[in-house]
């Protein structure tokens, strides 16, 4: 059984139009990744403006 490597990453993103960051484990760092970690976070707000950097 092989366990996924994960990576702590900052999102930066707009939150209906407002400027935000968070961080979170994901296993590639891909747009997409982000996009649904976040989706867990806001249901019903507009976010934006993704992107994805590894954090320091």
């Amino acid at each position: 059984m092989t366990v996924a490597q994960k990576t702590k990453y900052v999102i930066k993103y707009k939150l209906d139009g407002e400027r935000r960051f968070e961080f979170a484990e994901l296993e590639t760092g891909t747009d997409e990744e982000a996009k649904a970690a976040l989706k867990k976070l806001h249901t019903d707000e507009e976010v934006t403006d993704i992107k994805v950097s590894k954090a320091l």
